[in-house]
């Protein structure tokens, strides 16, 4: 008789559920180096400035909670030829940049669904308020995770 078999066991998963994303939190702090300079040259080899595009990216990467998890030179390495594509990309708008230029920053979780497919996610933190209570922070009608958590713990 032709099919797939039994039936799985009722606690098996699929694989995508059975990861758990690893939570990245800013720590606030500014990592790796600054754009070096005297690394990009015109055809006459007159020294070029990083185009003012590239100079915040960059300075935003330093910045992010993804930037925790860059500890080794080579990680910064590979940002920084990402960083040369950026810089051609801005000074020139060429579009054909376009498609490497992505794929080099999907491997850094650019983007929410980068982030997902790496199995990472970005934890939102709230700022902390002086003088205010301890209660859950809401935002509109939303209370916080923690505070949900919390309730259904209780209730069950």
């Amino acid at each position: 008789m032709a099919g797939r078999g039994p039936a799985k066991a009722v606690t098996h998963t699929r694989k995508r559920n059975d990861t758990k994303l690893i939570q990245l939190v800013s720590d606030g702090k500014t990592r790796g180096k600054p754009l070096p300079s005297n690394v990009l040259f015109d055809a006459e080899g007159n020294s070029q400035k990083w185009h003012a595009m590239t100079v915040k990216w960059w300075n935003n990467w330093r910045k992010s909670p993804q930037a925790v998890r860059m500890i080794t030179g080579p990680d910064w390495d590979y940002l920084l030829d990402t960083a040369r594509l950026h810089h051609e990309f801005w000074s020139t708008g060429n579009m054909g940049l376009e498609a490497g230029l992505r794929l080099r920053l999907q491997k850094f979780g650019a983007t929410p669904a980068d982030r997902t497919s790496l199995g990472v996610e970005v934890a939102a933190t709230m700022p902390d308020r002086v003088g205010e209570s301890e209660e859950a922070p809401t935002v509109g009608n939303v209370t916080s995770i923690d505070d949900r958590r919390t309730r259904l713990a209780l209730e069950g």
